[in-house]
């Protein structure tokens, strides 16, 4: 099998747990708690835990071939949620699962950014576009079948979903093509904080786009049970997102080139629109558009965040920054779990929606600025 489909695959599935454990997580707590906000606080642990380790986890990696670190990193994660299923299938108390959410949750961060350093190795720059747009969109289709079988799947075993999710989660573990003992050194980082004015606003914008997505999925089973439906039908709103974030995938994909600064400033405000709608709940009609807008700028985003930094990154440290993004993107789903488990969605999403604003404004005035 060639190296680069190996690599598309070992990504697209590397995302299942965190596409499918909103819902999965929702089930299990619905089934011992009698209530979904327990399935906020999984993920909420999950992704502070995630927030916590990204960066010294992957130092620690810094003297070991990049694709060993990753294997042993995914290996971690499929064992703790294989804990998490075992321990819901028994009913044990559900402390426990939220620590072993955290264990699983430690290690995502830094693995994010060891898979995405291996892609370094695999194409050169001029395909990067193009082969991340491809990866964004096989991302997108697990976030779409993900919560599709993590619904079907809870609705018989809220357990099995979760060790489904985990088995799925640990392939790359086995097709991450190995990039040898001369990738060692690309992991090895000069010292110095990565948080400088070039990187920031991007990290911003992750995190302020994570938050918006987070509020649709971890809260898609409370829209469920908002407008009369049973909590399995939360795939209303999840699949509209990602299937307009594929639709977004292939465009990136076909175009094969970086979007400018104003194409990205309005893809963001196209998010900000679509967050403000949601929070409307006006209607089922009305959410699901409002989804499709946030979706379909999501590929396009993450993709240009993913290149911006590339080129920003030192090169010794690229596996470290691209840790730090998919922190940052944890720190929106971070924020988001914690409102939701203390306010309602719809305030939830008015709050997202403030976050919004921000980073446009962040992002237009860093575009009139000489740097």
């Amino acid at each position: 099998m060639p190296e680069l489909l190996r690599w598309y695959i070992s990504s697209g599935t590397f995302g299942v747990p965190q596409a499918a454990g909103p819902i999965a997580f929702s089930l299990v707590a619905l089934s011992l708690t009698g209530q979904t906000s327990g399935g906020a606080a999984m993920m909420l642990a999950m992704t502070l835990a995630q927030v916590a380790g990204a960066i010294p986890i992957a130092r620690l990696g810094r003297s070991l071939p990049i694709a060993a670190f990753l294997r042993a990193l995914v290996v971690i994660r499929t064992l703790a949620l294989v804990s998490v299923a075992l321990l819901a299938a028994y009913g044990a108390s559900f402390t426990w699962l939220i620590v072993l959410a955290a264990v699983a949750g430690s290690v995502n961060g830094a693995a994010h950014g060891y898979l995405r350093a291996v892609l370094n190795h695999l194409a050169p720059a001029s395909r990067l576009p193009r082969t991340l747009g491809i990866a964004a969109t096989l991302n997108e289709l697990t976030f779409v079948l993900a919560p599709v079988a993590a619904s079907g799947l809870g609705t018989v075993s809220p357990a099995f979903a979760v060790l489904a999710l985990a088995v799925i989660g640990a392939v790359p573990a086995l097709l991450i093509p190995s990039t040898g003992a001369a990738a060692i050194h690309d992991v090895r980082g000069v010292q110095g904080s990565l948080l400088s004015r070039s990187i920031l606003p991007w990290l911003m914008c992750a995190a302020a786009g994570g938050a918006a997505v987070a509020a649709i999925e971890i809260g898609a089973v409370a829209l469920a049970l908002n407008f009369g439906y049973e909590p399995a039908l939360a795939i209303l709103f999840t699949v509209p997102l990602c299937l307009s974030s594929v639709a977004g995938g292939i465009w990136v994909s076909v175009r094969n080139r970086m979007a400018t600064r104003k194409a990205v400033l309005a893809q963001l405000v196209i998010m900000a629109l679509g967050s403000a709608l949601a929070a409307l709940t006006l209607s089922v009609t009305t959410t699901i558009i409002a989804t499709v807008l946030i979706g379909s700028v999501l590929a396009p985003l993450s993709t240009y965040y993913s290149l911006r930094l590339d080129q920003l990154a030192p090169p010794q440290r690229r596996a470290e920054v691209f840790a730090l993004l998919r922190t940052a993107n944890a720190m929106g789903v971070i924020f988001t779990s914690a409102v939701l488990t203390f306010v309602s969605l719809s305030m939830a999403l008015i709050v997202v929606t403030g976050l919004m604003i921000i980073v446009i404004l962040v992002v237009g005035m860093a575009a009139r600025s000489p740097a």
